[in-house]
Order: structure tokens, then sequence, then C-alpha cells
């Protein structure tokens, strides 16, 4: 099973307030999972509420690192979109009751046992959490996040899909 219980003080704790940042080195991670496949590599790392995410494949590298450190690390705030040729980002962020984000919470914590899964647990609030699953295809690589902010009566879920082809 790929959940972790951080017993640490999420760093990120505004969604508003996350940006992306790309090619950076990538800083140290509370927590990661490592999908290697006979030719390629993905590392998906939990920071302090927010993720960086490594991919490797036919020789190159991708570093992807969504955070509040991510714009003093030469970032940009968070996107909506944003496209290369051989990348893709897209980001959405939803603000629910409490009930409905309670439910996506348990959500993700369940799937975190699944394959290529990880998930980090911040005390406090057992809805405080950051999700990531990745996969490898035959172009390169995919994976999705979900940032969960909880607040009064409701929580803020920041997602991101992210696609490498190398």
């Amino acid at each position: 099973m790929s959940l972790y219980r951080l017993d640490v003080e999420p760093t990120d704790v505004n969604a508003s307030a996350l940006g992306l940042v790309l090619g950076a080195p990538s800083p140290p991670a509370l927590a990661e999972l490592v999908i290697e496949t006979s030719d390629a590599t993905l590392t998906l790392g939990v920071l302090g509420a927010s993720h960086v995410v490594t991919a490797r494949a036919s020789g190159k590298e991708l570093t992807e690192q969504v955070s509040c450190d991510a714009l003093a690390a030469g970032g940009e705030p968070l996107p909506a979109v944003e496209s290369t040729d051989n990348y893709r980002f897209e980001s959405s962020s939803l603000v629910l009751d409490r009930v409905e984000f309670d439910s996506q919470a348990a959500s993700l914590r369940e799937s975190a046992g699944q394959d290529g899964w990880i998930c980090g647990s911040f005390p406090g609030d057992d809805t405080a959490l950051t999700a990531l699953c990745g996969v490898r295809d035959r172009q390169g690589w995919s994976w999705q996040s979900w940032h969960l902010y909880p607040g009064e009566g409701t929580g803020v879920i920041v997602k991101t899909r992210s696609r490498w082809r190398p």
C-alpha cells in the first residue's frame, strides 16, 4: 500500500499559491513511488501538500514540480494548460461542500492501494492529502495528481493531468 501518514505540517496550505516549474532540480520528497519499466522510470514524489515528478525515457528527462515553492524556483503561477511539442499539463481547481470533499478524499485514500498510486496524508485533518498516479504507455508517461485543501465547511481540490512523450 502506498498511503503515507506524514508527521509533518504541510508547507503548501493555500491552493491559490501553487505554481508550476519544469526542469528544476527535484526537492527532497517526503514520500515517493518509483515506477520502472525495462526502458524508463517515473518517480512520483509527495512534497508538503504538493508534488514533484521525474520522468525518464529514451535518454531524456523531465521534472515537473507543482508547489508553492515553484515560483521561487523560476516557475509560473499554476496554469490551466501548459503545452510543448512533447509535454502537456492541465490543471483545474474545484471548491466542494465538505460532504462531497470528504467523499473524494476517502476515494483517493482507497486508490492508494492500487499499483502506480501514492498518497500522502497530513496531520490535523484526514482529508489533507496529496495523491498521484502514473502509467507508462507506448509513447511515454502520463500522470495525475490531486491536492486536497480542507476548509471550514468546504474544501478545495486542485487536480493536474500531465503527459510526456520524449
